[in-house]
């Protein structure tokens, strides 16, 4: 093993895989042993009380196979937002794998992590939703989202686990159940989700990190070449991921710009669309965490729609695990405000360098 992993030495790897910065669900490229022993260990993680933890199946069509190797003999067929019980991580013996992680399964299969979404089911109590409104994050597998709150009314989207949404009240269904109702910010509309699917963020979880520190001593880094991204308090690395950047696609070149940027723009969750769907085009209600770095959309974010993190494979953007993105968010300038949607400063972002 090299003693550094794009550039990130092992000592500072060491560290922060103690500070459990690179454990699973960054669902990061591993950079090391140490990550891929993380990935292993953190499966077992949870408090006793938290549900068994899920896959959803992120692609149309996904083997499963007797052993953690494309190599291997598949045994079953799986397609999308089919649920699966994951039971552990196992390593592809494949060193050269930009992405050697399997989620060994239930039955004893292994399905391939880049397709495959963690996820649990957690249930909420409806609460009462402020004025203003309140950020809401999905917490089950998905959930759709009708016209009306009514399952047999129009439906909207299918809203993933960890992605995020503006509830603007809480409203009574046509049985009498609590839903809630949700802003489309991109289209300006409205749709609805039972409430017990969707757990509204306390503000504990939104607040600063590291806010006493100027604006100059905050920085991140985006190596396209490690598909890596680095945070600096003054020189030190105190977190550290995988991400997904822009590549060459079908449709178009739509690598990430390289050069000095900001992090001026800001959201916790944004409706991104663009083109046809049927040729590289996309539509993603409730993006998560999104950091804009230019005025044409190039941001970092969250990511629910894959896990295959390590390679280029976006239309411009730096793709994150949501876990990783919420930490940049809270971490980066400038600070939004909880019941805030969104907030655009200059003075003060976080610099932002990519590199290659």
């Amino acid at each position: 093993m090299n003693d550094s992993d794009g550039g990130l030495s092992r000592r500072d790897f060491l560290k922060l895989s103690g500070l459990g910065l690179l454990g699973l669900f960054t669902r990061a490229r591993p950079l090391s042993f140490f990550s891929e022993a993380l990935h292993r260990a953190d499966l077992g993680a949870g408090a006793a009380s938290e549900p068994p933890l899920q896959g959803r199946v992120i692609s149309n069509a996904l083997w499963a196979y007797n052993a953690p190797s494309p190599k291997s003999q598949p045994v079953k067929f799986y397609w999308r937002d089919l649920l699966v019980d994951i039971d552990s991580a196992a390593i592809d013996d494949d060193a050269s794998a930009y992405n050697r992680v399997w989620y060994k399964l239930a039955d004893g299969s292994y399905l391939y992590s880049g397709w495959v979404q963690p996820v649990r089911t957690l249930l909420n109590e409806a609460v009462a939703i402020p004025k203003a409104g309140a950020l809401g994050e999905i917490s089950v597998p998905y959930t759709d989202a009708y016209k009306s709150p009514d399952p047999s009314s129009k439906f909207a989207y299918r809203l993933y686990y960890e992605s995020t949404h503006w509830v603007l009240e809480s409203v009574a269904g046509s049985d009498e159940s609590a839903w809630y109702r949700l802003l489309d910010d991109k289209f300006d509309d409205f749709y609805f989700i039972p409430a017990r699917h969707a757990r509204i963020l306390p503000r504990a979880e939104l607040e600063p990190i590291s806010p006493d520190l100027s604006p100059r001593q905050k920085r991140l880094e985006v190596r396209l070449g490690a598909q890596l991204v680095l945070a600096y308090e003054a020189e030190r690395v105190v977190f550290a991921t995988r991400a997904a950047t822009g590549a060459i696609l079908r449709a178009g070149t739509y690598t990430t710009p390289i050069g000095r940027f900001s992090t001026y723009h800001k959201r916790p969750s944004r409706h991104m669309a663009a083109g046809d769907l049927a040729a590289s085009g996309f539509d993603l209600p409730g993006v998560p965490w999104v950091l804009y770095i230019k005025d044409n959309g190039v941001s970092l974010h969250g990511t629910y729609w894959h896990n295959d993190f390590g390679r280029p494979r976006s239309h411009g953007c730096v793709n994150l695990s949501p876990s990783a993105a919420r930490w940049i968010y809270r971490w980066s300038l400038p600070s939004v405000a909880p019941e805030k949607p969104y907030k655009y400063e200059f003075a003060n972002a976080t610099r932002v360098d990519v590199t290659e």
